[in-house]
Parts: C-alpha cells; structure tokens; sequence
C-alpha cells in the first residue's frame, strides 16, 4: 500500500507523483493545505520532523526527501525502471537531481515567493503563519514582498537561467537530461520547467531550443498530464501569469548583464 502526503503546486511533490504515474503506480492521496499549516499538524510531523512535503508511506515504511522517494519508487518497483542501467549513466542523472536540491530548488523558492506568492498573505494569514513558523519567517516574507527589488531575486533567477543553459548543453548528447533514456533526472525537472511557464517566464528558452523540445515531450506524456497538471491550482495560475508578465522586463534586464 502506497500512500502520498503532498501538495498540489509543490515542486517537490510534483516530482514524486510524476515518478508514480510514469509508474502506473496507484497510492491513497493525502492533500496538505501548507498555507493552513496542515504540515505542522503532530501527526504529520511523526512521519516527516522537518514539517515539508512530499512523505512517501510504502506498507507502514516511510521515506522522505523528493530525491530519495524517487529513487526509492524506481528500486521497490522494477518495471518500467527509471534509472540507466550503466554506472555512468546512473552518474549523469544523480549529477541532474543533486543540482535540484543544492541550488534550484531554493532559487525557484526565492522567484515564486518574491514575483506571485506573497500577494496572497492576508495580515490574519500572517499572524497565524507567524505562530506557526516564528518571527524569522515574517522577516523573510518582508524580503520577498520587496519582488524583483529583492536583493536576492538577481542570483535565484541567474540561477534559473543557468539551470536552462546547462540542460540546453546536457540535451546535446541525447532527447534526455541522461542521454538516450528517459529517467529520473527528467522527472525532476520537469515540474522546474512548469514553474517558469506559469511565471510566463518561457522567453529565457529562447536560446535553448532542445530545452523547448524536451518541455514539449514532457507536456505530451500521459503521466505528466496526470501527475502534474492536473494539479495546478487554479487560484494560483492567474496571479503567476499577471506578476510574472509585469516582472518579465526586469528578468530580461538582470540576464542581459
């Protein structure tokens, strides 16, 4: 029995359901709401201490860390394997998903935060985020409501930019980050390359055509569509697409230097 504690427009979690479709792998879903604080809930905090999604629960056993449920999915089931079967292959994608954790992720955090998500902290959501994460989380939500003037927005979105100049290079040497095999790796990815669509931000792929070509594989899967568009939150798609088409001259600007 598989059961998926996630939420719908998580990177992370994206990544995990996506491994599980390209699965054809059925698991009881469990939603949180992170902005209720369902994350924080005693219960939760039980399988997961750090209170963040995903935590994947295969027959009572629990695994956390997006990058780790992956492998754990392709390992505990061998069909359909989504790993290369050489060493160096196996290498190339553990060289795409360990960029993921050590800088992309927290750069998306920084860009999603500081061009859309903040516009949705009412005062009361505040104080009670607050309670719930103490006053350094306030201070860094101050940060954020700075938007493109966030003195950390340049480098999260150079970062980004670097992330599309280094798959456009990697897809040189096949259709997949890996090379010849679809894999882990593209799992990863993937949900990165949504975000950046719904900050309208798709114009950094200018220059990147095999990047283009390999979002539009991605988006023609049938587990794509399954694991992660249909779980766009409609209340969120709009605001993405207003702040990020006001924001996009800014975003030309830094990457122009």
């Amino acid at each position: 029995m598989l059961e998926l504690y996630h939420n719908d427009m998580s990177v992370c979690s994206a990544k995990v359901r996506l491994a599980l479709a390209e699965k054809g792998l059925e698991y009881t879903s469990h939603h949180l709401n992170l902005r209720a604080g369902d994350q924080k809930e005693p219960a939760y905090l039980a399988l997961n201490p750090k209170g963040v999604v995903p935590t994947l629960v295969h027959d009572g056993f629990v695994v956390t860390e997006s990058v780790v449920i992956n492998e754990y999915i392709d390992d505990a089931f061998r069909k359909l394997p989504l790993k290369p079967d050489s060493a160096q292959g196996r290498a190339r994608m553990r060289w795409w998903t360990k960029q993921i954790d050590d800088s992309i992720f927290p750069a998306t955090g920084v860009v999603s935060a500081s061009i859309a998500f903040h516009h949705q902290y009412t005062p009361e959501l505040i104080a009670e985020l607050t309670k719930l994460r103490g006053p350094a989380y306030v201070q860094n939500l101050e940060m954020v409501r700075k938007g493109v003037n966030n003195p950390n927005f340049p480098n999260a979105i150079r970062r980004l930019d670097k992330m599309l100049a280094d798959m456009d290079k990697g897809l040189a040497g096949g259709p997949w980050l890996a090379g010849k095999e679809y894999t882990l790796a593209d799992v990863a990815y993937a949900p990165y390359l949504a975000r950046l669509d719904h900050l309208h931000f798709l114009g950094m792929l200018e220059r990147r055509p095999r990047v283009a070509e390999w979002y539009e594989h991605m988006q023609a899967r049938r587990s794509y569509q399954e694991a992660v568009a249909a779980f766009f939150n409609p209340k969120y798609l709009p605001l993405m697409d207003e702040k990020g088409r006001q924001a996009w001259p800014r975003v030309q600007a830094l990457l122009a230097v």
